[in-house]
């Protein structure tokens, strides 16, 4: 499925959803941001798994400033945060909050708000070529899609700060070395490498969506919420067909048949 900027496709219970304008190097719009939300209610309601990339040489450089920026910098009015109330930060909250577990696929540049995509997935693998870019201080801006949260939480504040700050590339095997990402691979070979790895999530059981959300919540959670919301997912995960099977057939000596439920 094609539409404004997004790609859908499917590889059995994988969604497959593409950032697809490859002359603005997948630069999101106002448009292709509603498009996202849209082929992600599509996704949310059959896939087990998903994996978010983009097309061509680069994963995303970010907001496209033709989205009427330029037109009202002038204006005793302007915002310059406003698209983040309206789109972007609705757009990362459903990310966080997706129902299946989802991985980025980093091809090229991730830049801006394209950063932010790419490490707000649950797995992250990038390929050689690929770069993580804090693009705003060059255009006055401060980071934004949830950046200096993800950032601060992963590599710490020093870094954190160096990224945002100074605005320079954080080449695929640097993330790797400091933990921002999960793997890095050949480039020829991300597709298939990303495909291999959200086979294993789609495979998974039930539980897995419920590991995802004690992740993220577990990143500002103190001890003692941390402590309940694994017990309130246990006893969640204990209910589910899955956790059935899983014990059936570690009784049974053979492998598991999740279903995802």
């Amino acid at each position: 499925m094609t539409t404004t900027g997004m790609t859908l496709d499917w590889d059995g219970q994988i969604a497959i959803l593409r950032m697809d304008d490859p002359a603005t190097l997948n630069a999101v719009t106002l448009a292709s941001i509603e498009t996202f939300s849209d082929l992600l209610d599509e996704a949310a309601g059959r896939a087990r798994a998903m994996i978010l990339t983009g097309a061509g040489r680069a994963f995303c450089s970010g907001a496209n400033i033709g989205m009427g920026m330029e037109g009202r910098m002038e204006g005793a009015d302007y915002d310059a945060g406003e698209t983040l109330d309206t789109h972007i930060n609705p757009l990362m909250t459903r990310l966080r909050n997706l129902p299946m577990p989802w991985i980025t696929a980093v091809n090229g540049a991730a830049a801006g708000v394209g950063a932010s995509l790419a490490l707000a997935g649950d797995m992250i693998i990038a390929g050689e070529s690929a770069f993580f870019l804090q693009a705003f201080s060059r255009i006055g801006l401060s980071p934004d899609g949830g950046s200096s949260h993800l950032l601060v939480r992963t590599v710490g504040r020093a870094r954190a700060t160096e990224l945002m700050m100074l605005g320079e590339r954080l080449p695929a095997a640097k993330a790797l070395e400091w933990g921002l990402i999960n793997r890095v691979v050949p480039d020829a070979e991300l597709t298939e490498a990303a495909l291999a790895l959200a086979q294993r999530l789609a495979n998974g059981a039930y539980s897995q969506r419920l590991i995802r959300q004690l992740a993220w919540s577990a990143v500002d959670a103190d001890w003692e919420t941390a402590l309940a919301e694994e017990r309130a997912a246990q006893r969640t995960a204990g209910r589910s067909a899955d956790h059935r099977e899983g014990v059936r057939a570690f009784m049974e000596k053979r492998p598991t048949a999740f279903t995802g439920a």
